[in-house]
């Protein structure tokens, strides 16, 4: 409770220096203010820069045929209208956590699509979802009742935000993109695949990664390492086990069912398999990285799946990051905003104790707060 005290002071505050420093200040506050779950008084003083939406679920053109969608509109007038594309999730559009943050979006008077990436949904990281998330950015930046003057925002969560970054250098979107933004997103795949196989970032330092990772990258590659028969019963079981992950975020019941489920078609799996899904139950990444690791650069070595080997966008570039993110770290963000810069792109980057890994959901210093809404103030003003 002293901690939550404290916090909402320190918000509070903000909010108040937001209001004599700009009205952009004080927006990007009362916008951090609801994408933490602030209650109180700091929630109060917020609620003056935020105001009523509608929302809506669409379908949206793609090269490949429709995409699921769901639109935030505010009452009266808006600012920029914003793509916004959640990352490695069944859940999709319907995900709890990006549905929220879309609705703060909204709520601070910005114009919200969130399209679904199907392969995303199917725990795949493809080529051809970059291809959706640009039809998704051309078709809104081409809705004149949305997007106000034709220039969008784009932003994305997770993997779906270094993607973000590599439809947004695409021709089709040089001139039509007003920012993107990578939320916890990462740099170069083949390096953060090691990374959540080895636990060893890029600059020698170790973080234990987190076991989530490792299993979506096993069932990308469970035909590797596991003998021809055993593939898609396997790729069942992980299946099961990643639907209680997903269950965990709204139905703890259901959620541990659903583990102990995992668990017992685990037990009639033949071996390798047993034993390999055995390590996914007992989140032992360090038995399973090291079989996984010959793998990976394979698995990633498309470029097109790594903004730091393609052409650089022709617009600012937000990149947002949790200190201790260990699905993609933060020196991922890093790394990625050297190479931009070197390439002529203005970055704006931010590593700050106050996310997890793309969620706002903790408390820390004034000052790690006021970085945080500088951040947002700089991107909503866009």
């Amino acid at each position: 409770m002293r901690t939550r005290t404290k916090a909402a002071g320190i918000i509070a505050a903000a909010l108040l220096l937001g209001a004599w420093a700009s009205n952009g200040y004080l927006r990007a506050t009362a916008f951090v203010v609801q994408a933490s779950g602030m209650q109180g008084f700091a929630r109060a003083v917020a609620a003056v820069e935020t105001g009523p939406f509608d929302e809506k679920t669409l379908t949206i053109p793609w090269r490949g045929g429709q995409l699921r969608a769901r639109l935030y509109l505010p009452h009266g007038s808006s600012d920029r209208a914003m793509l916004l594309v959640p990352g490695v999730h069944a859940a999709g559009v319907d995900e709890p956590r990006l549905v929220q943050f879309a609705r703060d979006l909204a709520s601070v008077r910005h114009t919200v699509l969130t399209a679904e990436l199907t392969d995303l949904t199917q725990y795949r990281i493809t080529p051809r979802t970059t291809d959706m998330i640009e039809d998704a950015a051309l078709w809104l930046s081409a809705q004149k009742d949305l997007s106000r003057d034709g220039h969008i925002g784009m932003m994305g969560i997770s993997f779906a935000g270094g993607l973000s970054i590599i439809a947004a250098s695409r021709e089709s979107l040089r001139d039509r993109v007003a920012f993107v933004m990578s939320f916890g997103g990462h740099g170069d795949l083949p390096r953060t695949l090691r990374y959540l196989c080895t636990g060893i970032q890029p600059d020698g330092s170790k973080r234990p990664p987190h076991d989530y990772g490792v299993v979506i990258i096993l069932l990308s590659v469970a035909d590797q390492v596991v003998p021809p028969d055993q593939v898609e019963p396997l790729r069942n079981v992980i299946h099961t086990y990643l639907e209680a992950s997903r269950l965990d975020l709204v139905d703890k019941n259901e959620s541990w069912n659903t583990y102990q489920r995992a668990r017992a078609m685990t037990a009639s799996l033949p071996e390798p398999s047993k034993t390999v899904m055995g390590y996914v139950n007992d989140r032992d990444v360090g038995h399973l990285g090291p079989i996984l690791l010959p793998h990976v650069t394979k698995l990633g070595d498309d470029r097109e799946l790594s903004p730091a080997t393609q052409a650089a966008p022709g617009a600012p570039v937000y990149l947002l990051h949790g200190n201790d993110d260990n699905v993609i770290p933060a020196i991922e963000s890093y790394l990625l905003a050297d190479t931009l810069r070197q390439r002529g792109v203005t970055v704006h980057q931010l590593a700050t104790p106050l996310i997890t890994h793309a969620e706002v959901d903790r408390t820390s210093t004034a000052s790690a707060m006021w970085r945080l809404v500088g951040f947002w103030a700089d991107l909503l003003g866009e």
